[in-house]
């Protein structure tokens, strides 16, 4: 049974409570209108009958805010809860709730044209049976991916079977390249950090997971990705989708690496993307990426009030649309404030000698923009996004010598108890500091404890508790989530899980990235002075690569380069299959549809030098 709120807990959320603008019910209204219908049997799923996506997961969250929830996320939840499929206009349908992102149907003259296919192939499936169902069976008459990120492409595959001969795909300049190999280098790591995030292994419920603020959760399933036919590189490129006119903005480096906001001129729609959500955003995402630009963010916006200016309608990939030509304008407004404020203050302070932390723990933002729900912190949040903006200009060192060569966790947390008076000291003080309400200095006293002597179990269940209260008290949808999923690693150790379910993705590995990839594995321990020289032959990519070890390092070069050791000749695919799905490759070799020339023992031996990831490290103990 999880803890119960505390008096100070149950005090927070209601102070919150009173500042809130709960009398401001526009987004209710919004988020509901047009709704045609929603599934019958709201679980999803696989093939298999495995359940991979709950439309209904979050029906529990009506009434006021249990005192186990910050209220504010709780309304939050209402909002954006409602799962099913939306008429937003006369030839504009969205599904809403099928998956963290919409799924957008617009209707061409032939047939549908599909904006941003969700992240799994049966959560797309899904959407198509519905409107096919609701509004009408068509064809796939064109695809647009507005971003590189796989909750907005990864569930293409499931529309291949209804797409017409030869329908464009769209997607923005060098999307390819980001949407595979944005998270392919750090891809362990990430995944790792993204089960945090998104709370993966915890139940939905007041207790549990309330959605990560741009929706209610990531669904796993199937990944897929059909490459773009096109990669649009122009602000103001129009063309003719199926007999419908789109107008396209280009916005590198904002929310993506490879992004864009695009309208319908004719019907005064626009659509922009992830660039404006229905919460602030991440400038750099708990689970890790590169850093996002705040400034370049703010700008986009600014020109997308020029470029869309006069539309009535507006739409994006998560979240509901928004209604009028003064709504959307205000709208648009005031969210790039939230960017622009954020970016131009840290920025200041920095210039002043505020270090990241300094600078987070005084940033907030002004009433005028606070009091607007979609620059609440339910995804994003100023205290993470200031110490990025600090980090994207200065780095992680704050300039204090002190800083330059920092005890390792385990080797400073000791020195610390030791300095306190010991484990039970320092238990006492965390003690003290959770009775009087201070979970953020008990936290702190826990961490160290635990660092210090893995097997302090008393400081674990309290530090479980004490991370519960902070994920009740939490406005923001991720942080609650980390906070309950490190408390449940405390108390039962790690759970073994695939949160990327990328597998479909592994196909679209460029070789330059798969090199890449070899390189941090490689462990120089197990290399020793080792060295080689080898040669790949590529024949279904008309592509020949030589990689060269040494020093410990991993270095690969288009071509055959003189004094290869050995020359493997296979076709790609099915190396990948060797390398990340267990499938060896001595039965090509055997059957001719691979070979060796040279040494074979030499890629016997880079394998052997090969690391594997720990997709399960610990991160809440040592």
């Amino acid at each position: 049974m999880a803890d119960a709120p505390t008096a100070a807990t149950r005090e927070a959320n209601a102070a919150a409570l009173a500042d809130l603008p709960m009398a401001d019910r526009q987004d209710f209204d919004f988020a509901t209108r047009g709704f045609v219908a929603t599934l019958k049997d709201p679980v999803i799923r696989d093939a298999a009958g495995k359940p991979v996506w709950d439309t209904a997961a979050f029906a529990f969250a009506t009434g006021p805010a249990p005192a186990t929830v910050n209220p504010s996320l709780w309304r939050h939840a209402q909002v954006l809860g409602k799962a099913g499929l939306f008429k937003v206009t006369d030839r504009i349908w969205q599904v809403r709730g099928f998956d963290v992102s919409n799924i957008t149907f617009v209707r061409g003259d032939k047939g549908w044209i599909v904006i941003d296919p969700l992240t799994a192939t049966e959560t797309a499936a899904a959407a198509y049976a519905l409107i096919s169902e609701k509004v009408a069976k068509l064809p796939v008459t064109a695809m647009i991916y507005t971003h590189s990120h796989v909750d907005h492409f990864g569930g293409a595959g499931a529309l291949t079977s209804v797409m017409v001969k030869d329908a464009p795909i769209l997607a923005p300049a060098g999307f390819t390249r980001a949407a595979v190999s944005e998270n392919v280098i750090a891809g362990p790591a990430m995944g790792r950090r993204a089960g945090y995030q998104f709370g993966l292994t915890l139940p939905k419920g007041p207790e549990g997971s309330m959605g990560s603020g741009i929706g209610m959760g990531v669904a796993a399933g199937g990944r897929s990705l059909i490459p773009p036919t096109r990669e649009i590189g122009e602000t103001g490129t129009e063309l003719v989708l199926d007999g419908v006119r789109v107008r396209f903005q280009i916005t590198p480096g904002t929310e993506a690496p490879a992004e864009m906001n695009f309208g319908f001129p004719d019907w005064k729609v626009a659509d922009l993307a992830e660039n404006a959500n229905v919460s602030q955003h991440n400038i750099l995402t708990p689970r890790g990426a590169v850093i996002r630009d705040a400034k370049a963010w703010a700008q986009g916006l600014t020109e997308a009030m020029d470029f869309f200016a006069g539309s009535e309608v507006l739409i994006t990939s998560h979240g509901w649309p928004r209604f009028g030509a003064g709504e959307i304008t205000d709208y648009l407004a005031k969210h790039r404030d939230a960017y622009a404020y954020l970016h131009d203050q840290t920025v200041r302070l920095m210039n002043k000698g505020l270090t990241g932390p300094e600078i987070a723990a005084k940033l907030t933002l002004p009433p005028t923009l606070a009091a607007k729900w979609y620059d609440r912190p339910y995804y994003g949040s100023y205290s993470f996004n200031s110490r990025a903006v600090y980090q994207f200009y200065m780095g992680w060192y704050d300039g204090n010598p002190v800083h330059l060569a920092p005890l390792p966790p385990e080797q400073g947390a000791a020195r610390y108890v030791e300095a306190l008076g010991g484990a039970a000291r320092v238990r006492a003080l965390a003690e003290e500091a959770f009775a009087k309400g201070d979970y953020t200095w008990a936290a702190e006293l826990l961490d160290k404890a635990i660092f210090a002597d893995t097997t302090d179990t008393a400081a674990k269940g309290l530090l479980a508790r004490t991370y519960r209260q902070l994920a009740y008290q939490s406005e923001n949808a991720l942080w609650r989530n980390m906070y309950l999923t490190g408390a449940g690693e405390l108390e039962k150790g790690v759970a073994a899980t695939d949160p990327t379910g990328g597998a479909g993705l592994i196909s679209q590995l460029p070789p330059s990235d798969l090199f890449e990839v070899l390189a941090v594995r490689l462990d120089p321990a197990k290399a020793g002075d080792g060295s080689a020289s080898l040669g790949f032959v590529f024949p279904d990519k008309a592509q020949d690569w030589t990689v060269t070890i040494a020093n410990g390092v991993l270095v690969h070069r288009k071509g055959l380069r003189d004094g290869r050791q050995a020359t493997l000749t296979v076709r790609y695919t099915d190396l990948l299959s060797a390398l990340f799905a267990g499938q060896p490759l001595s039965a090509k070799v055997a059957s001719g549809e691979a070979k060796i020339e040279g040494d074979p023992a030499a890629f016997a031996r880079l394998v052997s030098w090969l690391d594997k990831p720990d997709p399960a490290f610990n991160i809440v103990t040592p």
